[in-house]
């Protein structure tokens, strides 16, 4: 046993279970919901790169710097999506040692996207993050161009710690520059409390 296990965390509306070669299919037309991989500012695979994506990320999670998870969306009406795959999200950038974690490496179909869902995810992967592995922090990295993400990660409640200027070349040959936020576990109470609270506004269908 190590610090950081293959796990899944669910409530009634989202499960995230180990990341497994059995989701390839389901994970290829989700990313094609969108075309995600168009999206310059992230690093999104293709259709035809998902069995390399799942790859590299299994093989990060065997060097335990990584734990992988594919997101299934419970709450769908057409019962042929129900339970299905929607996308990804990891516990990156492991730092065991320290118990330190990295949500990241998420991405959603489109369709999912400014639904629930992703406040879901990230209340279930804190919740673990915080109570059960005794994280003395949590990160959240993205493109510096990302004000999607950027916005979103703010409304979580994370605060931001800094900007890592050209920290990594894209794959276009740009240089990034990566905003840094995190949650401290002194934090992590008043955070529960408004993504709860957020959740209930969003499940009455009201602006977060």
């Amino acid at each position: 046993m190590t610090w950081l296990n293959p796990v899944t965390l669910e409530d009634s509306g989202v499960a995230l279970v180990p990341l497994s070669h059995d989701h390839h299919a389901p994970l290829v037309e989700a990313v094609k919901d969108g075309e995600l991989w168009n999206l310059w500012y992230t690093l999104i695979p293709k259709p035809e790169g998902m069995t390399a994506e799942i790859d590299r990320r299994l093989g990060l999670q065997e060097k335990g710097s990584m734990l992988p998870f594919t997101v299934l969306d419970k709450t769908q009406a057409d019962k042929k999506l129900a339970g299905k795959p929607v996308g990804m999200t990891t516990y990156m950038n492991v730092d065991a040692a320290n118990r330190r974690v990295e949500i990241g490496s998420t991405w959603y179909r489109k369709s999912v996207q400014r639904s629930p869902l992703n406040t879901r995810c990230k209340i279930l992967l804190l919740e673990h993050a915080f109570e059960k592995l005794d994280c003395i922090a949590v990160e959240f990295r993205t493109h510096f161009f990302n004000h999607q993400s950027r916005e979103a990660i703010a409304r979580l409640g994370a605060k931001q710690d800094g900007i890592l200027r050209n920290h990594q070349l894209g794959a276009n040959g740009s240089m990034r520059d990566t905003v840094v936020f995190s949650i401290l576990p002194n934090e992590w109470p008043a955070v529960k409390t408004h993504l709860q609270s957020r959740l209930d506004r969003l499940m009455k269908g009201q602006t977060a």
